[in-house]
């Protein structure tokens, strides 16, 4: 199993998905941790003298002018993280609870919060164990950090709130820390405002989004080009020279190079080259690299937002590497959550196309010489109709999501917080945007199938027949009528 060291330079996008999604060991290098303790005894040094300091010696948002005596500085962090967990509605992911934690660990470890090291030790205990704390859905406005999403994950560092256990069942937390040889934390002087103040959780949605949506871009690249094939459309629109001098983004010149190369030595292609009467192919194929294309430079804009995120320190006060302690906007989500609108945009639109494509093959009208439906006895079988119902259903319901979150705000903490991201919306909306997603182009996998069995004897290109020759094992063929919600759910999962 991999194990990611955490250092205080940071750590990348791929250390995040291994632990997240793959259950990757988590070590903190002794570079951090000797950063952590240097940077505590200045925290502690400011609890100790009469100066009032944001987090340490006083209130939090608006109470930040009331000043908290040092008797009562411990139980106000404990106070602190109580009251902010206040999520409510359903439990969010593991993944993005694994993702959100080892990017606030991340932070710990870098140097710059103040909080002990024991801390930070503690979480990664935690994260090894596979225990994962309860978050919900609602609770972060994105700005301040994803307060309510880590404020329950920090009560279970100190041995309350509610958590899974690593077989997936919840557990009394101090019998699940206690199993795990975990000894629960009491917090001090700012380690409550150090485990909250962060933009963990959209960023862990994010950089899980980039993942999927990479992965998806490509097989909708390779679908599209199964689609062209079995609707008798031209690969001569997707040549090289087309789209690397006279339009330049680099993401339509990879789809446009990713679709011309999956048709090469198709002779479904080959046998309507010339002569075939059709002079141009309708949009949702002749435009389908600008599209795409246009998905993937914006999943790199995405990308070197969330990079920049990576190399961050989000805490507030913050403590400078000068030792100074200083307050600080960095926890307001507007970087990520602008990113994760886009990427819902243009998830949506890919969607879209691929709906439209769908549609297309349904239409005797517009499919060139195949069965309504591409069904096996039209008429008597209703083939594929509803699943393109499906597919609209999904499709619309993305267009609607797909409304910006970022634009809207609501003031907060007596208008102390008077400007929020809502970037941890914008991200929960996205994750199911990518599963709408995932979900139409398995339709138009199951349809672009069904169109190259119908061509036969005529034999599809190698690459499209490989993809072919993965459905057919989870999913049959063209032929009677059968339950379509299993087959629809196979291809899904094929492409997850």
């Amino acid at each position: 199993m991999k194990t990611v060291v955490i250092n205080p330079q940071g750590i990348t996008m791929q250390d995040v998905i291994a632990v997240a999604r793959e259950n990757a060991k988590v070590e903190i290098s002794s570079q951090s941790l000797e950063a952590m303790q240097k940077t505590r005894s200045i925290v502690e040094d400011l609890a100790n003298s009469a100066e009032p300091v944001y987090g340490i010696s006083t209130g939090f948002g608006a109470l930040a002018n009331t000043a908290i005596a040092p008797s009562d500085r411990a139980q106000l962090q404990k106070s602190l993280i109580r009251s902010h967990a206040a999520g409510v509605g359903p439990v969010v992911e593991t993944e993005v609870t694994r993702a959100l934690m080892m990017l606030r660990l991340k932070t710990l470890a870098s140097g710059r919060t103040g909080a002990r090291p024991i801390l930070a030790e503690t979480m990664a205990a935690i994260l090894n164990a596979g225990i994962t704390p309860i978050v919900h859905e609602y609770g972060s406005l994105g700005c301040s950090g994803d307060l309510a999403p880590l404020a329950h994950c920090a009560m279970v560092l100190m041995g309350e709130g509610r958590a899974f256990g690593p077989d997936g069942k919840e557990e009394d937390v101090p019998t699940l820390l206690a199993k795990a040889g975990i000894t629960a934390v009491e917090l001090r002087e700012k380690e409550g405002l150090a485990l909250i103040n962060g933009t963990d959780g959209m960023l862990g949605m994010l950089i899980l989004a980039l993942d999927d949506l990479a992965k998806l871009t490509d097989y909708s690249d390779l679908i599209t080009a199964m689609t062209i094939e079995g609707l008798l459309g031209t690969d001569q629109v997707l040549r090289a020279e087309l789209h690397e001098s006279l339009r330049p983004h680099p993401g339509q010149a990879k789809s446009a190079a990713n679709m011309f190369n999956a048709l090469l030595g198709s002779e479904i292609v080959k046998s309507h080259r010339h002569g075939d009467g059709q002079v141009q192919d309708a949009y949702s194929l002749r435009c389908a690299p600008q599209v795409a294309g246009a998905v993937r430079d914006t999943i790199d804009h995405a990308r070197v937002v969330a990079q920049r995120e990576l190399q961050a320190t989000i805490d507030n006060p913050v403590i400078l590497p000068s030792g100074e302690i200083s307050s600080n906007g960095n926890f307001h989500g507007a970087p990520v959550g602008y990113v994760l609108d886009f990427l819902a945009i243009a998830a949506t639109d890919l969607a879209s196309i691929s709906e439209r494509r769908v549609d297309r093959m349904m239409d005797k009208n517009r499919n060139n010489g195949l069965n309504a439906f591409l069904a096996g006895d039209a008429g008597v079988d209703s083939g594929l109709m509803i699943a393109q119902y499906t597919a609209a259903g999904l499709v619309s319901e993305s267009k609607r999501l797909a409304n910006p979150a970022s634009v809207d705000s609501i003031p907060t903490s007596a208008m102390q917080e008077d400007h929020v991201s809502m970037g941890w919306h914008a991200g929960r909306k996205l994750r199911k945007i990518i599963d709408n997603l995932r979900s139409v182009l398995a339709i138009e996998l199951i349809s672009a199938g069904r169109c190259l069995d119908l061509r036969a004897p005529l034999k599809p290109a190698k690459a499209t027949s490989e993809l072919l020759a993965k459905l057919r094992k989870v999913v049959p063929g063209v032929g009677p009528d059968r339950f379509l919600a299993p087959e629809i759910a196979a291809a899904t999962e094929l492409l997850r």
